[in-house]
């Protein structure tokens, strides 16, 4: 099989399974995001977990249209994003979590690099997308700096809040959904840069075909 129809077979098979697991259906923007979260980890956990604000996907992906920079947290979620369906949109893709300045700063303030590339990000003075599959300590920077006026909610067009683990990885994903901001949350422990990537490229190819 070729791979275009791997990936057909596979959502067939995800579409089917999803049915008589008896998961909730969503509109059809909402299904294409969570499928493909479905299809990254195998795990149908995400067809009840993934929360989406009002219009987060038709923000997302007017953002994307618009040629917005998506920042992650993690290198890896940033080398999993498709760049070829964001070359056509204009879209930039950066991680700031291996500058020297990051690491630097990180220390002398005896905080996380994740913590202050959401700072970088917030610097750059232009439209963002957040994608933090890792570090929850990037999500509750952006809470504290919205709170702060230091980044402006004009300007953060999405966050994609799907980091995994233990340690304030739901109470930070619950900031975000008490914030307001549009977003999309996998509520509870589970995520990760596999699926901060997943929720961006499904974002990606509702702009743009393949």
């Amino acid at each position: 099989m070729l791979p275009q129809e791997i990936e057909a077979k596979s959502m067939e098979i995800i579409e089917h399974e999803m049915k008589t697991r008896g998961i909730p259906a969503r509109p059809e923007e909402e299904m294409a995001v969570v499928k493909r979260c479905i299809h990254t980890s195998a795990d149908f956990d995400y067809g009840e977990n993934l929360i989406f604000s009002s219009d987060a996907v038709k923000k997302g992906t007017e953002a994307l249209k618009q040629g917005v920079t998506i920042v992650t947290d993690t290198n890896m979620a940033a080398a999993g994003i498709n760049k070829q369906a964001a070359g056509k949109l204009g879209v930039k893709i950066m991680c700031f979590m291996a500058d020297e300045d990051v690491a630097e700063e990180a220390k002398r303030r005896q905080t996380t690099r994740a913590a202050i590339s959401m700072e970088k990000a917030a610097a750059l003075g232009e439209p963002v997308i957040i994608a933090c599959g890792n570090a929850p300590t990037a999500l509750i920077c952006i809470d504290e700096m919205r709170k702060s006026g230091r980044m402006r909610d004009d300007f953060l067009r999405l966050v994609i809040g799907v980091p995994v683990g233990f340690v304030n990885v739901v109470e930070a994903k619950e900031l975000i959904l008490e914030s307001g901001v549009p977003s999309i949350v996998a509520r509870g422990r589970k995520g990760g840069s596999t699926i901060a990537a997943a929720i961006c490229n499904a974002l990606l190819y509702q702009c743009v075909k393949r």
